[in-house]
């Protein structure tokens, strides 16, 4: 990884692909050791969150983390989900956070001089491109390792700097509970529902907009 102290540096994270990435490696991610590792690197002005939450929901498996994030120095960029009924008469949730993060980005570049997008959607690339010819930096954290990967190859091979998801998980992992089943067949702590039916029913997203709770 490549950093400079002197180095004014905004976080953007795409909290579902982000999630999808450290789950396909098998932890949990610790945003507040994710926050001090990067923070003691450059000169960290902002770090962003971005996720869609589902409106109307008695008890929404998010709330919590999107709670503690926005009290312990992030800053959350969050929309609800639209449902709509495709052809066949399925119910459908659409929740893509793509234009807020782009939008952010393209603002935050002129008073940066390094930007770190947490995704591996290939989408990302022209912005990358974009970016880069004000002149900033653009480190890409996302993962080569999960089956399939989970960074898109243009947008590996265009940001100035990839860093493996999975050489951060010694930094950034979680602690589990050493009595708690294996994690392909236990779903995230914290009283979370099941979400394979929200998860398989989401349009614009590839991976689940629910992430998982902070201890």
């Amino acid at each position: 990884m490549i950093f400079y102290k002197e180095e004014r540096m905004a976080m953007f994270i795409d909290g579902a692909n982000l999630y999808a990435a450290s789950r396909g490696l098998g932890f949990d991610i610790d945003y507040k050791r994710l926050l001090e590792l990067f923070a003691g690197r450059a000169r960290l002005v902002r770090a962003f969150y971005y996720t869609a939450l589902v409106e109307n929901e008695e008890y929404s498996p998010i709330r919590p983390l999107v709670d503690w994030l926005d009290y312990n120095g992030y800053a959350m960029v969050t929309k609800p989900t639209k449902e709509f009924t495709d052809a066949f008469g399925r119910r459908k949730i659409k929740g893509n956070m793509d234009i807020e993060l782009a939008i952010d980005v393209m603002e935050m570049s002129d008073n940066v001089d390094h930007i770190m997008i947490f995704s591996g959607d290939g989408d990302f690339r022209r912005l990358v491109e974009a970016v880069q010819r004000k002149g900033k930096r653009v480190s890409v954290v996302s993962t080569m390792r999960s089956t399939p990967p989970m960074v898109a190859d243009e947008l590996r091979r265009q940001a100035d700097n990839f860093i493996e998801l999975a050489d951060l998980m010694p930094h950034i992992a979680r602690a589990r509970d050493p009595n708690a089943a294996p994690m392909a067949t236990t779903p995230p702590t914290t009283a979370q529902p099941n979400l394979e039916e929200l998860t398989d029913n989401i349009q614009g997203v590839k991976e689940p907009i629910v992430q998982e709770n902070v201890a």
